[in-house]
Formats: C-alpha cells, structure tokens, sequence
C-alpha cells in the first residue's frame, strides 16, 4: 500500500509559517516518542535554519520508556534541546521554561546588551497531524487556549497565545511534506493516525502494524488478545478477529473491525507502551 497523505490547507499552512518566521526566535517541535524518527518533518528543519530549537518527545506515556532514555540521549548527542513530556497528564511540562531559557540563552544575552529588557521569546510551536500541539500548549499554559482533537487536522490557522511575561507561543497546524521518500516513513505515521484512516486499507495497516510488533512485542500482543503468534500477519488478524468477535454476518471474520481494534489500542495504550523507532545503533552516544 502507498501511504501518502497531503491535503490542500497543508500547502497553505506551510505558507503561513514560512510568512511568520521572521517574528520566531524559537522553534518547539513535537515529535510522537513512538516514532521520532518518521515524526520529524524534515521542512522544519529548512524553516527553522538560523533558529534556537526544541525537540519535545511527546507521548512518552505510550512509549517504551527504555527507547524514550536512548532517544532522550541520541538527540542530545546531536545538540539537541530536548524533553520527553505527556501532554495530557502535564509529565514534563514544568522543565520546559528553563529549556526555553536555555536554548535562547544566547538570543536574551544579546538583548542585555542592548539594553532589550522585557521582550518575550517568541516560540513556533509546530509537529505533523495529530502529535498533540494544541494539548501540549493548553498543559504548559495551565488553561484551554488552543482546540484539540483526537485526528489530524483539528487546527487549521495560526493564533499566538502568551503564556507570560517571558513567553509568547504561536500554534500552527499540522503539516506533513508533499512526498515520503521512505515509504516506512508513512506507514509508521499511518500507525499513530497522524493522516486520514478514510484514505487507507486499515486491514493492511493492521497486518504492517502486526509484522513492526513482531518480537519485541509480540507478547503484548499475545496477552491482550489471548492469540498465539502466527508468522503469516493476515493469519494473525483472522486469529484476532476470531477470538474478540469481530463476525460478519453469515460467521464471516469482520477483518475492517479487528483491525480498528488492534490499532485503536496502540494508539490508546492498551496494548502497552511500544516504540516503533529506536536510535542508529551505530550514532548512539557513549553513555548509553
């Protein structure tokens, strides 16, 4: 199957923040602790050259919290700001500002100098569809300022929204780029639902989510359904499906139901906490 996903107001979107980068001193990216690799849009990084930046791992709740300390310490290696947070519970969230102080360090030492006192850093907050911005910044500041939903696309403009004296956020919609080169790439968005479940064959993304859950967890697997691992993954889906229930009408597997099942609980958690991605084994830093 071909994951791809790039609507109109994306194209828009992109636009918008390429017009207000010129007000940004900072950039907070939200990558999916799952998948911080394929989470990444690599246009951020063309946007934001010239520009202080933070990576927040968000969703590290659902993340193997193993994979979460080597990405934590791979990004770090690269001279990366960054923090692993869960936007819904507030984990995380209260070292954020210090991070702000320091990755602008340089950025407020020169507005001293020029005798700049008062001046807020001014964040573009930005990630792809459904990684949790607006959720992130109604936690860091304390009240609803942005809407929030569970699929991609629920933010579509900018709006700024000051958290204090020292900080002014701008939330901006999800963007992803017009093409993956890396097929893996999409698919493993397409796993945390960060495009259109209307756009895809979700009995195909089961069976790829399957065979990327295969060995190092599939025992949750296992345990969450009371299935015995089978090699071939349409196999392993029927199994699913047979067991939890999910018939059609004659005693026919409703394989479309299993697969909304298996995937809902690995975007919920339920099938505990997964990482799809680790770190080039080859770049980790020594300390792991």
């Amino acid at each position: 199957m071909n994951y791809q996903w790039y609507p109109g107001h994306m194209t828009k979107a992109k636009r918008m923040m390429q017009e207000n980068i010129k007000l940004i001193d900072l950039i907070i990216e939200l990558a999916d602790a799952r998948i911080p690799f394929s989470s990444r849009n690599p246009d951020i990084d063309e946007l934001g050259k010239n520009k202080s930046r933070i990576v927040l791992l968000n969703k590290a709740d659902l993340a193997d919290p193993v994979c979460n300390r080597l990405w934590t310490d791979y990004l770090q290696g690269q001279g990366v700001h960054v923090q692993e947070i869960d936007s819904r519970s507030g984990a995380g969230i209260k070292g954020i500002q210090n991070l702000v102080q320091e990755a602008c360090r340089e950025k407020l030492e020169r507005d001293k100098k020029r005798g700049i006192v008062n001046r807020p850093v001014r964040a573009m907050v930005v990630g792809i569809p459904n990684v949790g911005k607006s959720t992130f910044i109604n936690s860091f500041a304390g009240k609803a300022c942005a809407k929030t939903g569970n699929r991609p696309g629920v933010t579509k403009g900018k709006q700024w929204i000051r958290l204090n004296k020292n900080l002014e956020l701008l939330d901006t919609p999800g963007i992803l780029w017009p093409k993956f080169e890396d097929q893996q790439v999409g698919m493993h968005l397409a796993f945390i639902g960060s495009m259109n479940d209307e756009i895809i064959l979700l009995e195909e993304l089961a069976c790829d989510l399957l065979e990327a859950l295969k060995g190092s967890y599939s025992a949750a697997v296992e345990a969450r359904y009371g299935v015995t691992w089978k090699e071939c993954m349409p196999e392993m889906l029927e199994e699913i499906a047979r067991v939890r229930g999910c018939m059609l009408k004659g005693e026919n597997l409703d394989l479309k139901k299993a697969a909304v099942l298996l995937l809902d609980d690995f975007r919920s958690g339920r099938l505990g906490r997964i990482t799809i991605e680790c770190p080039p084994k080859g770049e980790r830093s020594e300390s792991k």
